[in-house]
């Protein structure tokens, strides 16, 4: 089977962000896997597959800026985008030397997210089937 769709993985503890972007994301033909936590996020990586993360900086449990530690331990090159609330912008200095180069500020315009995200994934070919590896 040839499937050249890309996997999004969105990591958020607000259901409403991860069901926005699970539809948006979805409409335009990505596959979507959510996380609600940072745990079950570096769990869903592990399968690999994944082609880009939507990553919340702060969650309950493990932060998000400690989410992004662990995923560059697995995935040193993985596109991720920040999203962020306006008091935690003092946090992105530190995503940034993890490698993050683009972040959104909640509430977010969804149409800037859908750009970054084809942005990111222009020069990118598609990883190895998440479902297929988990299947």
């Amino acid at each position: 089977m040839t499937d050249c769709r890309y996997y999004l993985l969105v990591v958020d503890d607000q259901a409403g962000v991860r069901r926005m972007l699970l539809e948006a994301f979805t409409d335009d033909g990505y596959e979507v896997v959510v996380a609600v936590c940072g745990p079950e996020a570096l769990q869903k990586l592990k399968h690999g597959g994944i082609d880009l993360v939507l990553l919340d900086m702060k969650m309950p449990g493990m932060s998000g800026l400690d989410t992004l530690r662990e995923i560059r331990k697995l995935d040193p090159d993985l596109p991720v985008i920040m999203m962020t609330a306006y008091g935690e912008l003092e946090l992105l200095g530190e995503a940034k030397k993890l490698g993050v180069r683009h972040y959104v500020s909640k509430p977010f315009d969804l149409q800037e997210v859908r750009y970054l995200v084809r942005a990111l994934l222009a020069d990118r070919r598609p990883a190895r089937r998440y479902l297929e590896v988990i299947g």
